[in-house]
């Protein structure tokens, strides 16, 4: 018999409504024996069966929901029909070549993202439950993939978010099984890239932008473009491979620059991409006084915050970026823009933008507004599942503010 979590009388609104956590606050009880990683079953306050769920009482986040039937028993084949389902999710929506197979609560396991690159898988593991059940659920996604023709060669951990500590865990990263090359070879979009699992940021690359990246291609045809936080160039080299001009990508990592240059001879556009390894703040301010414009600038910064508590400075950071970026594209060109914080919501990213327009004189005209690609699902019972919004606006300047709309 697994301990029973029960809530207060009033509490647990965000898990009725969906979603799949029950903070340390909402608690009345805990009663029975368990180990924290353990699985529990949670009542409500007048004992109706609510589902079970990991538990952790290290966390804030003390219960992370499995199902809402109480019923069910959390088992291999349990985790294989989660693991099952989101493979044929993935299978109808996108480019299976690389991309996430799982994304934690979206796909209702909770505190793990697994990418998949080529042959290789990198599995990022940041909730003590989910952790104690890693190898079970590697090993059933292989065999998944291996009845889809698909053999993996290999699997690496980036568990080394530091966000495990808040779940009293260790930040750890390396080789789960034999070691292989980490330098993985991936196509995306036509674009060929080389995927650092080991020491790239994250899991190893960005593909939450594979179709955002996509949609800029049309854009960028005979363009003049300049891309503001490249990481390892791939906004830039989706440039390059559409037939732009010229494209200068840049970055302040000396590391993400290399393998950007690297990444740009790999697809034979040496000589018409280029990377400088520059803080985008400050160039941005020199390429405006040297009467620098170009026809598309894009802009994909890393989060400016990742707490509530930092918001207001992080407005300030989006709003003077794109302002300085706005300066940079010329009459009638354009500007891709994002924020891939969860925490920057539609209402505010979109508010940010237009004061950053008034501010540069400009007029915008919205082209699209897209997301996350479909292998990050966006679950609407879990706000932190919604975090990447991307706009594409035409610039037109105006002659003095009386004509900004």
């Amino acid at each position: 018999m697994s301990a029973i979590v029960t809530l207060k009388k009033g509490e647990g609104r965000l898990l009725k409504s969906g979603g799949a956590w029950i903070f340390d606050n909402e608690i009345d009880s805990i009663m029975g024996n368990f180990e924290n990683g353990d699985i529990v079953m949670v009542n409500d306050f007048d004992g109706y069966h609510l589902g079970k769920g990991f538990i952790n009482t290290y966390s804030k986040i003390t219960v992370r929901m499995l199902t809402r039937d109480a019923s069910t028993e959390i088992d291999e084949a349990f985790f294989t029909k989660r693991l099952q389902d989101a493979w044929d999710y993935r299978k109808k929506t996108v480019d299976t070549s690389s991309c996430r197979i799982v994304f934690g609560e979206a796909d209702f396991l909770p505190g793990i993202v697994i990418d998949k690159f080529e042959n290789v898988l990198v599995v990022e593991s940041l909730a003590l439950g989910i952790d104690k059940v890693k190898n079970l659920l590697i090993n059933s996604l292989k065999n998944i993939l291996k009845n889809d023709g698909i053999i993996i060669s290999g699997v690496y951990e980036r568990s080394d978010a530091k966000v495990r500590k808040h779940e009293g865990m260790e930040t750890y990263k390396g080789f789960i099984g034999d070691e292989f090359d980490t330098n993985v070879h991936i196509n995306e979009n036509g674009v060929r890239y080389i995927v650092d699992v080991k020491d790239g940021q994250k899991t190893g690359f960005f593909l939450d932008q594979k179709y955002n990246r996509l949609a800029i291609q049309k854009l960028c045809k005979g363009a003049k473009v300049l891309d503001c936080f490249t990481h390892t160039g791939s906004f830039a080299l989706n440039a390059g491979i559409a037939g732009a001009s010229s494209v200068l990508g840049v970055d302040a990592s000396e590391l993400a620059i290399a393998q950007a240059r690297e990444n740009a001879v790999l697809n034979g556009l040496e000589d018409t991409v280029s990377f400088e390894c520059r803080d985008v703040f400050d160039l941005l301010p020199e390429l405006e006084s040297k009467g620098e414009r170009f026809d598309v600038v894009i802009l994909d910064p890393p989060a400016f915050t990742k707490s509530r508590n930092s918001i207001k400075n992080a407005v300030k950071g989006y709003r003077e970026i794109n302002l300085r970026a706005m300066k940079l594209v010329r009459d009638g060109g354009f500007l891709a823009t994002c924020s891939c914080s969860h925490f920057m919501d539609f209402e505010l990213f979109t508010k940010t933008i237009k004061q950053a327009a008034m501010n540069s004189h400009v007029r915008l005209r919205q082209v699209e507004f897209r997301t996350q690609a479909p292998d990050h699902p966006i679950l609407w019972a879990a706000d932190e599942s919604y975090y990447l919004k991307f706009y594409i606006c035409l610039l037109y300047t105006s002659p003095s503010p009386r004509d900004c709309s």
